[in-house]
C-alpha cells in the first residue's frame, strides 16, 4: 500500500516542483514588470500642436458612477477637447444624468444610442454609435466608472505626439468594494505580468498588443484603418481584440503605468466579479476547446492545487519520506502562491495586506469562475454584462490569442 503512495507522491513531487520554478519565474516578471514599466507622466517632452480630442464615453446602467466620472473629465486642462457620452438603453437614471451634464456644459454631447444590432456586444455598438457623433483628430475611449485626475488628457496627448505613438493604454487603479473581488483579483493580475505584459506591448518585437479599455488614446485615422469596433463587434474583451489589431498592423503602441492618475472598477459585487471570470475564459474555449480546457487545468494546477497538497501531506508526513518531500515542496510552492498575492496587492492594487492571506480562497474563486465559463461557453446566456444576457455561441473571438 505504500508503494502506491509513494508512486502518487513523487508525482505529486514532479508537479510541485513544476509549479514553484513557474512561481519563481512568474514573481520574476512581476518584479520586472513594475521596474521597467514606463509612467504616462514621465517621458521626453517635445513641442508639438494640441488636436481636438472626443472622449467617447459609452454608458449603459451608470447612474452610480457616471457623475464622478463626468465631473473628472469637464474639469480637464486640456483645452480642445470634446465628450461623447453615450446611454446605450440604460435601464436606469444613466439618460437623464447624460442629458443634464450636456445642458450645463457645453462640451459634453448626449448621444442615445439605437438598440444594439443582435450580432453586436453592446459596448461594442455604444463606440461605434459614439464615433459617429465624434469630430477630433484624436479619439479617447473611457469608462464610465473611470476616475480621471485633471491633467490626464494633457499627458496622454503630449506622451503620444512627444513620442509619435499612434496609440497609448493607461494602466489604472484597479478599485474593489467587496471582500471577494479583493482576494480574487491578486490572483488573477499575476499573469498580466508574464505574457500580458505592458513590456510586451512595448516591444515591437513580441505580438502581445491590447488595451485597457478604461483608458486608451489613439489616432483616427489608425482607429479607422483597423476597423474600428465594428472589427470587433463580435468580441466580448473588445479592448483586447482592438489593440491587437493595432499591435498586427504594426502600429506604434505603448503601455504605461498611470495608478496614480486614473482609477477604474474591475468589478462592483459578485455578480460582476463571477461574469468577469468567465469572461476571460469564454473567448479561449470559442477558438479551441481542448486549449482552453488545458489552460484550465494548468491555472488549476498553478494557483490552487499547492494548498490541498500541501494539506494531505501534513496530515501524513510522519508515515514516509515521500509524504516529507511533498511537504516541504509544496509548503514552497504555497508560500510562492502567497509571496506573488503579497507583491501585487502592494505595487499594484493597493490594497491591505491582508487580502493576500486569503489566497487559497481567492484562487478557488478564480477556478471555479473560469470552470463556470467553459461549461456555459456555449449556452443561451454565457455571460450577462450590465444587464444584458449574451449567447457566444456564433461569436468569433480573437482578443486573446492562445
Amino acid at each position: 500500500m505504500m508503494i502506491i503512495f509513494d508512486i502518487v507522491n513523487y508525482s505529486l513531487i514532479a508537479i510541485t516542483v513544476g509549479i514553484a520554478c513557474s512561481w519563481i519565474y512568474l514573481i520574476k516578471s512581476m518584479l520586472n514588470s513594475f521596474k521597467h514599466t514606463p509612467y504616462l507622466d514621465i517621458f521626453e517632452k517635445k513641442d508639438h500642436s494640441f488636436p481636438k480630442v472626443s472622449i467617447i464615453l459609452p454608458a449603459r446602467n451608470e447612474e452610480k458612477f457616471i457623475k464622478k466620472c463626468l465631473d473628472g473629465l469637464v474639469e480637464q486642462d486640456y483645452k480642445n477637447y470634446e465628450i461623447i457620452a453615450i446611454d446605450d438603453s440604460s435601464e436606469d437614471k444613466t439618460g437623464d444624468i447624460i442629458e443634464e451634464y450636456s445642458k450645463k456644459y457645453s462640451k459634453i454631447i448626449a448621444v442615445k444610442a439605437l438598440p444594439k444590432p443582435d450580432d453586436w456586444m453592446g459596448k461594442n455598438w455604444a463606440c461605434m454609435e459614439g464615433y459617429k457623433k465624434a469630430t477630433g483628430d484624436i479619439l479617447l475611449f473611457t469608462d464610465a466608472d473611470t476616475y480621471h485626475n485633471r491633467c490626464v488628457i494633457s499627458l496622454a496627448v503630449s506622451h503620444l505626439l512627444s513620442l509619435n505613438l499612434d496609440a497609448l493604454s493607461v494602466i489604472p487603479k484597479m478599485l474593489s468594494f467587496d471582500f471577494w473581488t479583493k482576494i480574487t483579483l491578486p490572483m488573477i493580475s499575476t499573469f498580466l505580468h508574464t505574457r500580458f505584459s505592458a513590456l510586451n506591448v512595448n516591444n515591437p518585437n513580441k505580438k502581445t498588443g491590447y488595451f485597457f479599455g478604461s483608458f486608451f488614446i489613439i489616432k483616427r485615422e489608425v482607429y479607422q484603418n483597423v476597423g474600428m469596433h465594428k472589427g470587433v463587434k463580435q468580441e466580448i474583451i473588445e479592448d483586447g481584440a482592438l489593440g491587437k489589431k493595432v499591435k498586427e498592423r504594426g502600429y506604434r503602441m505603448r503601455m504605461v503605468r498611470g495608478e496614480h492618475l486614473i482609477s477604474a472598477i474591475w468589478a462592483r459585487d459578485r455578480d460582476t466579479l463571477w461574469n468577469a471570470l468567465k469572461r476571460l475564459m469564454i473567448p479561449l474555449y470559442i477558438q479551441s476547446g481542448n486549449i482552453a480546457i488545458g489552460i484550465f487545468v494548468a491555472v488549476l494546477f498553478l494557483l490552487f492545487m499547492p494548498f490541498p497538497i500541501l494539506a494531505y501531506s501534513v496530515i501524513f508526513v510522519s508515515e514516509s519520506t515521500s509524504f516529507l518531500i511533498l511537504c516541504i515542496i509544496s509548503g514552497i510552492a504555497s508560500f510562492l502562491i502567497y509571496l506573488g498575492a503579497v507583491i501585487e496587492v502592494r505595487q499594484a492594487l493597493f490594497i491591505e495586506t491582508k487580502f493576500a492571506m486569503f489566497a487559497p480562497l481567492g484562487s478557488l474563486v478564480v477556478v471555479l469562475g473560469f470552470l463556470s465559463g467553459l461549461i456555459k461557453a456555449k449556452g443561451d446566456s454565457a455571460v450577462s454584462w450590465r444587464g444584458r444576457s449574451y449567447s457566444m455561441k456564433d461569436h468569433a473571438q480573437d482578443s486573446i490569442r492562445i
